[in-house]
């Protein structure tokens, strides 16, 4: 079994993900952090490699302008990283069959990060879709 960086070390690289990846854009950060082979999880699909997890970033960020991700809680224990995170954005292009609504959205986010050999190998990503949909107006819940 491959030794893992400690947990502090490992908390570091998994903020770096939102804080630096998603929210200040660079992608590329994600060859450092991420194994070869990283697989990650999400509403939008699973996707195996780092440059496909480039793809789907860009992706979100050209859905939402101003995008941002802010870790507000973070755990771990062995290999895996919890974080909640907030995510924020002006929803400016075509996201998942929903045409742009210029619509300010914030929802809550959950991710899990498994780590093998102090990289990123996996990610569990569970965004609030429903909080997104309903601000974006693609759906309306029944009233009470």
């Amino acid at each position: 079994m491959a030794a893992t960086a400690p947990l502090d070390e490992e908390k570091r690289i998994a903020r770096q993900f939102p804080e630096e990846v998603a929210t200040e854009g660079n992608v590329d950060l994600i060859d450092d952090i991420c194994t070869p082979d990283v697989v990650d999880h999400s509403p939008l699909g699973e996707v195996s490699g780092r440059e496909d997890l480039k793809a789907q970033i860009r992706g979100i960020r050209e859905s939402f302008e101003d995008f941002s991700a802010s870790v507000e809680d973070i755990v771990a224990e062995g290999d895996t990283v919890a974080m909640r995170v907030a995510l924020r954005g002006t929803h400016v292009g075509e996201f998942m069959g929903v045409e742009p609504t210029d619509k300010t959205v914030e929802i809550e986010n959950m991710v899990f990060t498994r780590f093998e050999g102090g990289q990123i190998a996996e990610r569990w990503v569970q965004p609030d879709m429903l909080g997104l949909m309903q601000q974006v107006g693609a759906v309306d819940l029944p009233e009470a």
